[in-house]
């Protein structure tokens, strides 16, 4: 049940002045990823600032977003909850939405054990006929889904993958190792694609890929046609401005930085604010090295 191989974007979502949904400028921002060979969309993530959207915003998105790409790549929908019956609710309002897949990031704030993540995933897996990719990204939940887990969880019928954001390189290759093909490995950070190709990975959930999508396109199809250091001077040349992206909380930056290419990202919703001058003359110099403006 493999969702995509090569580079999905966690697409933003623009607001409007009053903080509605600015459905246009996200149409825009779709048809530029489509444009640029982006393989998948996700949508709703945490570059969507899905946890400020109320139920009703995020299925009138994911399903604007379903229109708008209209089966040219598949659209992922972020559905995770800490709270296990309304992450199922929710879900099956994204299949019924038109989603493609689903990422599920794990319970946050109130958390679980190795135990009771299993038991999460299972009754999302059993109400939906959707694959699912599982989100890790410890450093905002403060949960980690340990290799164990992530074994036990690649024998669930429609587990299809795991977004890892860990950062431990180590605890990525023994899920590659345990796991092998039954669960589809996509990086979950911009600056360790290349690294997670190499353990046997599928590609990336990316967030620079929203103002890059052609290079971060190239970077994975490069490596998969088997032109190594093409794909790691991709990977290499890029680092300057992922570290820029992320010198606030995502996706402070990224939202600037589409607004500085005239792409309408709006601003965000409390408690995210916009960047510091200092950040925001950092990034400016970046991208402009980087020749995006």
């Amino acid at each position: 049940m493999e969702v995509f191989k090569g580079s999905g974007t966690a697409t933003v979502t623009p607001f409007n002045g009053d903080g509605s949904v600015n459905f246009s400028a996200l149409g825009k921002l779709i048809d530029f990823q489509i444009q640029n060979k982006t393989d998948a969309i996700i949508v709703c993530g945490t570059t969507g600032e899905a946890s400020t959207l109320t139920d009703d915003e995020q299925i009138e998105t994911i399903r604007f977003a379903v229109d708008a790409v209209k089966k040219k790549v598949p659209v992922v929908a972020g559905a995770g909850s800490n709270d296990t019956e309304h992450g199922v609710q929710l879900s099956k309002r994204c299949m019924q939405a038109g989603a493609d897949a689903l990422l599920l990031v794990t319970p946050y704030y109130n958390k679980t054990t190795q135990k009771g993540l299993v038991e999460h995933y299972t009754k999302h897996a059993l109400a939906v006929d959707l694959p699912i990719i599982v989100y890790n990204i410890p450093g905002r939940t403060g949960l980690n889904i340990t290799p164990k887990t992530a074994k036990i969880l690649s024998g669930i019928d429609n587990i299809a993958g795991v977004k890892e954001a860990s950062g431990n390189i180590v605890q990525i290759a023994e899920i590659a190792e345990l796991c092998g093909d039954d669960l589809a490995l996509y990086a979950g950070n911009d600056d360790y694609v290349v690294p997670v190709l190499s353990l046997g990975g599928k590609g990336v959930i990316s967030t620079a890929g929203n103002i890059i999508p052609r290079q971060m396109h190239d970077l994975v199809e490069k490596f998969f046609e088997g032109d190594l250091k093409g794909s790691l001077a991709i990977q290499l040349g890029m680092l300057e401005l992922i570290r820029a992206l992320f010198c606030e909380v995502n996706p402070i930056p990224i939202k600037r930085a589409l607004n500085f290419m005239g792409m309408n990202a709006g601003g965000y919703r409390a408690p995210l604010t916009s960047m510091e001058p200092q950040n925001e003359k950092l990034l400016k110099e970046a991208m402009t090295r980087y020749g995006l403006i």
